[in-house]
């Protein structure tokens, strides 16, 4: 006998009370994508079931065979989605409902309100797909038990999107969820069995899951349907696993279509990598790079990018170990005819098939890059413009295929003059002058702070090619890639320059004639200076600035220093060298005599700083030795 319960009023999360807001008030471009939506859930809470029915047989019931069906009423204006699949229970019905745990609906709702006609049909990538329902319906009902639970068991969920939601516990004899949706008069279309049809086709057709309607019941030579004829289900989709079909029988606009299905970007992907693998290990790789980086790119700990199957079985929707940190734009899947059905985490950690699927995904991804970089260089800018900065890190993260990495990375460059990265190692080594011995290059924290750095008037004045690196992550790329084809990469901001190959024997002879009359001048810089920094010395990197601050060979430079702290952590305490122009009119000019010789070092080393891109510590100092000099 079942219990009756008293239906209990929520009301939704704030976020999600703003999404259904924003979505009601149409800024959803394309409606119909709610039946994909609605279909995804139904088919992973079925994949669900199976997996873990692989342990626990009792889940299943009396129900082995997994599906999903659809219908609709044309008098009572309703579609019903149902699936016999995990199911949910109360708590998970208000906490899979009710809120939004993931970390990517704030940054949704901020891009979608700052733009009102942005197409949010990737709503399906921010976890939020149920809520496609209100685009269509007035009305939502859940109905829902999870496998394994008693008929009492059951749980009702209703609301209109306004803001509220009510649930109670129901007497319900079928596992899974059955979403019924009321809908409004404007979307009436959707009651049709051939619109219905058509969204299926277009959406979800790969569903490896039997995806049901009714069809039409018998009917005469006059078209009237035959006396006691009754419509019976039928499957609607091809329902093969598109990857297990040979190569050649799958068009592009099959894998557009399943890449949509699998990523919700409307988008077709710029790269479809479809492999199959036989011998002494067996199984079937099918990646996407996508035109578009995805809006979490930049999240580390987002990952759903590689989902894992064993013999056409869905194991996991994110096998982090199948793809490392610095690819997780790439999309797809793996399905593997070796591997055991019940894979756990530590089995993927350990396994070493694992292992070498993912060491084979990953040459695979990066030769087909390195293909598109030779072959088709505006296809590979594009590429490069979404995901480069993550590339990089590969350099840093892949010590197993940083040469194949290092060949595929691209930076800005005196050379071109602007800000794109188009310049690769091999386009620098192959101007290089033929006595230049390293690959030079400058950090900051912005590309106009690189490029109008005072470390790069002596290679301009000579004509030598300097890269300009202004991501934070090439601080670190410049750590760990320390060699290219034999050559050096070398700092212009650290250690001493060495260019005396790129200079005449006359240049040298007189630089050490400065040095000898500069010396006075650079003694009292040290005993002015020596609480700011490590030294001074004359430079020979200056050509129209009076002072650079340097790094020594093995200190972090300015910049580096700066990004940690911006992160919050602690960097060493180091001083920075001072060089001095001794051809600069300023530094000839002055005397260690003079009374404002103190005012004039402390200048000349704040200068320095901001010049670098450094804030001063004692800005309100440096105007009034600035002010005082300019007076006398």
């Amino acid at each position: 006998m079942s219990t009756q319960t008293t239906a209990q009023k929520h009301t939704f999360q704030a976020e999600v009370q703003q999404l259904l807001h924003l979505m009601i008030h149409s800024l959803y471009s394309n409606k119909e994508i709610f039946l994909r939506e609605l279909i995804s859930n139904a088919s992973d809470a079925c994949d669900k079931l199976r997996f873990l029915s692989l342990t626990d047989k009792a889940l299943l019931e009396d129900e082995e065979s997994l599906g999903i069906w659809i219908d609709f009423n044309e008098k009572k204006k309703t579609i019903s989605i149902r699936d016999n699949g995990i199911g949910m229970n109360l708590e998970e019905v208000i906490e899979n409902i009710g809120t939004i745990a993931r970390s990517g609906t704030k940054k949704f709702l901020e891009q979608i309100q700052q733009d009102e006609n942005s197409d949010t049909s990737l709503i399906g990538q921010f976890g939020v797909g149920f809520y496609s329902s209100f685009l269509v319906a007035k009305e939502v009902t859940v109905l829902t038990r999870k496998a394994g639970t008693p008929a009492s068991a059951g749980v009702k969920w209703i609301s209109d999107g306004s803001g509220e939601f009510t649930t109670e516990e129901i007497e319900r004899t079928e596992r899974g969820t059955e979403i019924i949706l009321t809908l409004d008069k404007e979307n009436k279309e959707f009651l049709n069995n051939y619109r219905l049809r058509g969204i299926i086709s277009k959406y979800s057709d790969h569903i490896s899951l039997p995806i049901m309607m009714l069809g039409e019941p018998e009917k005469d030579d006059e078209g009237k349907v035959v006396k006691g004829a009754v419509a019976e289900w039928e499957a609607i989709n091809k329902g093969s696993a598109l990857w297990a079909r040979p190569k050649k029988d799958v068009s592009t606009e099959d894998h557009n279509a399943f890449y949509t299905s699998l990523t919700y970007d409307p988008e077709p992907p710029a790269v479809t990598l479809h492999n199959r693998v036989e011998g002494k290990m067996e199984y079937i790789s099918l990646f996407y790079i996508p035109s578009k980086a995805p809006y979490d790119l930049w999240d580390r700990e987002q990952r759903h990018g590689i989902k894992l199957y064993v013999r056409r079985i869905f194991i996991s929707d994110d096998a982090k170990q199948l793809m490392p940190n610095y690819l997780r734009f790439v999309r797809g899947l793996v399905d593997s005819a070796d591997l055991p059905l019940n894979v756990s985490r530590e089995f993927l950690q350990q396994n070493k098939e694992i292992d070498k699927i993912r060491a084979a995904s990953v040459k695979k991804v990066l030769g087909e890059l390195k293909r598109i970089a030779t072959k088709d260089t505006e296809k590979y800018a594009s590429l490069w413009k979404e995901y480069g900065k993550v590339l990089k890190e590969g350099l840093v993260e892949d010590a197993d295929n940083k040469d194949a990495v290092s060949k595929l990375v691209r930076f800005a460059s005196t050379h071109t003059g602007d800000e794109a990265q188009t310049v690769s190692l091999d386009d620098y080594i192959a101007r290089m002058p033929e006595k230049q011995k390293a690959i030079y290059y400058v950090t900051a924290d912005s590309h106009q702070a690189a490029s109008s750095s005072p470390h790069l008037e002596v290679f301009r004045k000579n004509e030598i090619e300097v890269l300009l690196l202004s991501d934070p992550v090439d601080e670190w790329v410049v750590s760990h890639l320390t060699t290219y084809e034999e050559k050096s990469l070398q700092s212009i901001a650290k250690g001493d320059l060495d260019i005396d190959e790129l200079k005449g024997e006359e240049s040298k002879e007189e630089a050490e004639q400065q040095k000898e009359a500069m010396q006075p001048l650079v003694d009292k810089f040290k005993s002015l200076l020596e609480n700011k920094v490590k030294d001074v010395r004359l430079s020979n990197r200056l050509v129209d600035s009076p002072a650079c601050l340097v790094a020594d060979q093995f200190d972090l430079g300015g910049n580096m220093e700066r990004i940690l702290q911006a992160m919050g952590q602690d960097a060493p305490d180091t001083k920075p060298i001072l060089e001095l122009n001794p051809d600069h009119s300023i530094v000839k000019q002055m005397s260690v005599d003079s009374d404002t010789i103190e005012d004039w070092a402390n200048v000349l080393f704040d200068q320095a700083a901001l010049a670098e891109g450094a804030s001063l510590k004692d800005p309100a100092g440096y105007v009034n030795r600035v002010n005082k000099l300019l007076a006398s």
